[in-house]
């Protein structure tokens, strides 16, 4: 618990201090992007599944980068075109590999770019959300103090109250009562963002809390399904006491997305 405990406070500080400068924001979570990456290619290979790795990777990096480009150089995001040649690529090098389920391999290498970089991305663009050209923290920081307040909500109130199971089958610990915890205690962060941040009303910083809640959880879930699926506890083991990285973000692959179109629809 004490390793636990450490290890969160030190991977948060450094966390919150990448989104203070744009490029450091660019940086970080392209390298957070990539690892989570390559995290979810190890852990298939342990279900005998061997995804295109070095491609996806590539592919990986360069959808990041052109996401940034955009923000930073107004580069056209007509130019992720170049991007396609790469993509089915994956389909010549598997002729070459001497695999039973050659489909399998290409699958995976496209699920993994599909389910952990385009969400990083998404997440990436809220903090130009309100001016496409220019960088504001508010809602990447408003965004990761939900989830983590949507996170500690639903595991005190589970532990405390949890009877009803939530999704039994993928996550037996989970309750029905840690859930709507979780979501209390979300928009009680989201009204105190309020007060600081006024680039929206409230009602609507509410919403998003209320968003990360449902889809933050349900991308918990997620990974679960995978994990039990491949036999793994952990995705990784580089941050001692939570596992990999992965299993940090799980929340946020599903509700990023979801987030940034609801913030889109409203703002623009």
């Amino acid at each position: 618990m004490k390793t636990r405990a450490i290890t969160a406070f030190f991977f948060t500080i450094v966390m919150l201090a990448s989104l203070l400068e744009a490029y450091t924001f660019s940086a970080f979570y392209l390298l957070l992007s990539l690892v989570a990456l390559l995290e979810f290619y190890k852990m298939v290979k342990i279900g005998g599944i061997r995804p295109h790795r070095n491609i996806g990777v590539a592919v990986a990096a360069l959808i990041f980068l052109t996401t940034a480009a955009y923000h930073f150089f107004q580069f056209e995001l007509k130019y992720l075109l170049l991007i396609i040649p790469l993509v089915f690529s994956v389909f010549i090098a598997e002729l070459y590999k001497k695999n039973k389920i050659p489909f399998a391999n290409i699958s995976y290498t496209f699920v993994g770019f599909i389910y952990i970089t385009v969400p990083f991305c998404f997440f990436y663009s809220l903090g130009f959300i309100i001016d496409f050209e220019t960088y504001s923290f508010h809602f990447p920081l408003a965004f990761l103090l939900m989830l983590w307040a949507n996170d500690t909500g639903a595991y005190l109130f589970g532990m405390k109250l949890g009877k009803r199971k939530l999704f039994e089958r993928h996550s037996p610990k989970k309750s029905w009562e840690g859930f709507f915890g979780g979501v209390f205690t979300s928009l009680v962060v989201s009204i105190i963002i309020s007060f600081q941040f006024t680039e929206v009303e409230p009602i609507v910083w509410a919403g998003m809390a209320t968003i990360i809640s449902s889809f933050g959880t349900l991308g918990d879930l997620v990974e679960s399904m995978l994990k039990r699926s491949l036999e793994v506890k952990d995705s990784g083991s580089f941050l001692p006491g939570h596992g990999g990285f992965l299993d940090r973000f799980d929340g946020l692959l599903i509700a990023a997305p979801i987030v940034y179109v609801y913030l889109y629809l409203l703002v623009h």
